[in-house]
C-alpha cells in the first residue's frame, strides 16, 4: 500500500546533460558495461520525490513496434510502496503514445517478485534465454538464495 507521500512521486525523463543513477540502475544489473550499452539508445524516466531520485526506468525502441524495458530499479527504502508499478505503468503509458505494439521486460530466473509484479501488470512470459547471466556476466549472481542462470523474457501487448 503506498504511503502519504505516494502523490508528491513525479516522473520525467532524465536530460542529457544530468548525471545518471547509476547507484539505482546497478541494484537491477551489476554490470555498469552493460548498462552503459543499453544506455546508448534508450530513454532513462526517473521517479523523484522532494528533489530525491527514488527510481529509474529505461526504455529503449527495439524496433518499429517493440519496446522493452532494459532496467528498472527502486531505491532499497522505497521498495514495497508502488513505486515499481508506477514506473512499469509510465513505460508503458509512453510506449502506447509512442506507438508500439508490445513492450518487453526481462528478469532472472530467481527473480520471484519481480515475475509475480510483471504478470500481475499484464505482461505473459514469452521466452526463456538459457544460461544468459552465466554467459554474460564475470561473477555468479545471487538473488533469493537462488543463482541467476536464465533470462525470462515477458511481453505486453499494447493494442
Amino acid at each position: 500500500m503506498p504511503d502519504d507521500h505516494f502523490n508528491k512521486i513525479n516522473i520525467r525523463a532524465l536530460d542529457q546533460n544530468e548525471t545518471v543513477p547509476y547507484n539505482l540502475l546497478l541494484l537491477a544489473d551489476p554490470s555498469k558495461a552493460l548498462i552503459d550499452v543499453y544506455l546508448r539508445n534508450s530513454i532513462v524516466y526517473i521517479a523523484e520525490q522532494e528533489n530525491k531520485t527514488i527510481g529509474v526506468c529505461v526504455l529503449c525502441s527495439l524496433n518499429k513496434v517493440t519496446a522493452e524495458i532494459k532496467n528498472i530499479a527502486v531505491a532499497t527504502a522505497y521498495q514495497g510502496k508502488g513505486i515499481g508499478t508506477l514506473l512499469l505503468n509510465h513505460a508503458t503509458a509512453i510506449a502506447k503514445e509512442q506507438g508500439f505494439r508490445t513492450l518487453i521486460i526481462s528478469t532472472a530466473n530467481s527473480s520471484a517478485g519481480q515475475l509475480y509484479l510483471y504478470q500481475k501488470l499484464g505482461f505473459e512470459m514469452m521466452e526463456i534465454r538459457k544460461n544468459f547471466f552465466i554467459d554474460n556476466y564475470a561473477e555468479p549472481i545471487y538473488e533469493n538464495g537462488i543463482r541467476c542462470k536464465d533470462m525470462i523474457m515477458l511481453s505486453k501487448s499494447l493494442k
